[in-house]
């Protein structure tokens, strides 16, 4: 019976390492992006300046296919991606000059904030969507 003891102690005290290393991770990234870079700004700042300044641009169907795009995000991350997404397209938007937040610059922005790594996705999402990405092939490579 104390072996068995032993054996979940052990046990227990792997899993709490292992969790408090995978929320150092996690708390180190986040440090990361808010050491400032040389124009002074972090990128949380950058990101957070450009929702700012285009707040006003987003009408109610962008604000829902953009709700529609990061659905497939875990629920856990999906803010910090909408976030991160959203920042990308103001600042597409900004660099256009554009009065308000169309579908071509969501989609625009929407593939320039996503890793490569999860672009599969992101064209099967688009496919389901029937927006078709021919003309942003460029923005894939």
């Amino acid at each position: 019976m104390s072996v068995i003891v032993d054996y979940l102690i052990v046990l227990w005290g792997f899993l709490l390492i292992c969790l408090m290393g995978i929320g150092g991770f996690f708390m180190f990234r986040k440090f990361l992006k808010r050491l400032p870079k040389e124009d002074g700004k972090s990128n949380m700042d950058w990101e957070e300046y450009y929702m700012e300044k285009t707040s006003h641009m987003w009408e109610s169907e962008e604000k829902k296919l953009l709700e529609d795009l990061v659905s497939p995000v875990p629920e856990l991350f999906r803010d910090i991606a909408r976030q991160k997404i959203a920042s990308k397209i103001g600042e597409i938007a900004l660099q256009k000059k554009r009065k308000k937040i169309s579908q071509d610059v969501l989609i625009e922005g929407y593939i320039l904030a996503t890793p490569k790594r999860d672009h599969k996705f992101l064209r099967k999402k688009m496919q389901q969507k029937n927006i078709d990405i021919t003309p942003y092939e460029y923005l894939f490579e």
